[in-house]
């Protein structure tokens, strides 16, 4: 067997560089950018021909990336890949799993029917499932989908002193609890009330009795950040210490990094699936194992 070949199109070199090392793929080179009108260019540079292919992409900013990525792996094809499989460690459209309103797009079956119908199987890390419970129900490839929370559990046990872990909804509320378990710190979960993509509304229950444990909120994905920011406040009027904010995905839309920051956060944590200051949890060693099952028992 060849060595598979590694891709990376979201210059998340960080990642890249411990994927190479955990794996001993070769590092692969595709060209792209953005003509002054939008559309995109894109080249594979080397010999792809009878290789298996990877190529690592967040897809945190789907919208910009996805047409480059179709156009890679067709090109890839079309050039003689044997396979081509594709690391998302943030996996896009996850959240538009209803329709709310008569004539809303499902955004998430759609988005799984494009990918499904270019890659040969999917690598993720904790998407965002509410209604669906397995990818398997809107993907029609192999998807591996693992999960960050060992890591930050392991993160947590080893920097935070007595520590209160807080759950922001009762979506969080099983793997808050199993986080706690290895931790092995109290835990809490919040009542949250959603008006609007821009509008939380926040209830925190009675946590007097951990007064003096440092709270760290815990949460899959930091977006806006409102439900962290209400909790934040919370605590702050209930003259608890400065909260740990830890997350697996960090997309900080407006800001929300400074703003957390601002609120008097002590610290705002997540992994290298996004690029980004605050990363500290490298995921590498994880989505190695899960790239590296679908190459050496390949999927029929």
């Amino acid at each position: 067997m060849t060595t598979p070949v590694l891709i990376t199109l979201d210059g998340n070199t960080a990642l890249r560089d411990g994927l190479l090392a955990q794996t001993g793929f070769s590092a692969g080179d595709c060209e792209w950018r953005h003509f002054p009108d939008g559309e995109s260019y894109v080249r594979v540079h080397g010999d792809c021909s009878s290789q298996d292919v990877v190529i690592q992409c967040g897809l945190q900013h789907p919208d910009r990336i996805a047409m480059p990525l179709m156009f890679c792996v067709d090109t890839l094809r079309e050039l003689g890949a044997r396979s081509v499989g594709l690391i998302a460690p943030y996996l896009a459209y996850m959240r538009q799993d209803h329709r709310f309103h008569n004539g809303e797009a499902l955004s998430a079956r759609l988005f799984a029917r494009f990918l499904s119908a270019h890659i040969d199987w999917l690598v993720t890390v904790d998407p965002h499932l509410h209604r669906y419970q397995d990818l398997a129900e809107i993907y029609s490839i192999p998807c591996a989908t693992l999960s960050a929370m060992p890591l930050l559990a392991q993160w947590i046990k080893r920097e935070v002193a007595r520590p209160l872990l807080i759950g922001p909804d009762s979506e969080s509320a099983q793997w808050v609890k199993a986080v706690a378990a290895v931790v092995e710190s109290p835990y809490t979960v919040l009542s949250k009330t959603r008006h609007g993509d821009r509008d939380v509304e926040v209830s925190v229950p009675d946590i007097d009795e951990w007064r003096g444990y440092t709270p760290v909120l815990i949460d899959d994905i930091i977006s806006t950040g409102h439900t962290l920011l209400e909790a934040v406040a919370h605590l702050r009027r209930a003259e608890f210490p400065p909260a740990v904010c830890i997350a697996v995905h960090g997309l900080f839309a407006d800001h929300t990094d400074m703003k957390l920051h601002s609120a008097g956060v002590a610290r705002v944590v997540t992994t290298n699936s996004i690029m980004h200051a605050s990363n500290a949890v490298d995921l590498s060693s994880v989505i190695a194992q899960g790239a590296v099952r679908f190459l050496t028992q390949p999927q029929t």
